[in-house]
């Protein structure tokens, strides 16, 4: 019986918008932080922006810290306050600073953001 729930609540998982949230970038280690991003490696890592600095940038802060998030040549597809998750790589010859190729908002919805230069 505990299986059977185990699996049923498996399930209901999977369905969620969690679970969108969960597909990371080929190579990234999920559930990244501020605290711990690498230079120049991919990153998937969750938080609240804080602020949108740019029609393209935007300051996404977690429990350890900030980090500038870019997406251009995109607008950024987020409003201050909300949660999402951000895939991408993280620059290796400015300051701490993630590239993004996608964002899931908080209601699951993806957005990928293209770079066209």
């Amino acid at each position: 019986m505990i299986r059977i729930a185990s699996l049923c609540a498996a399930a209901l998982l999977a369905c969620t918008p969690i679970a969108a949230a969960a597909k990371t970038e080929p190579g990234a280690t999920p559930a990244q932080t501020v605290a711990t991003l690498v230079r120049g490696q991919p990153v998937t890592i969750a938080g609240v922006v804080d602020r949108v600095t740019d029609e393209d940038e935007f300051i996404l802060r977690d429990a350890t810290g900030t980090v500038r998030v870019y997406v251009g040549p995109n607008f950024v597809p987020a409003a201050a306050g909300e949660t999402v998750t951000v895939s991408g790589r993280v620059d290796d010859d400015r300051s701490l600073e993630i590239y993004a190729t996608a964002i899931v908002r908080a209601d699951g919805t993806r957005v990928e953001l293209p770079h066209r230069y």
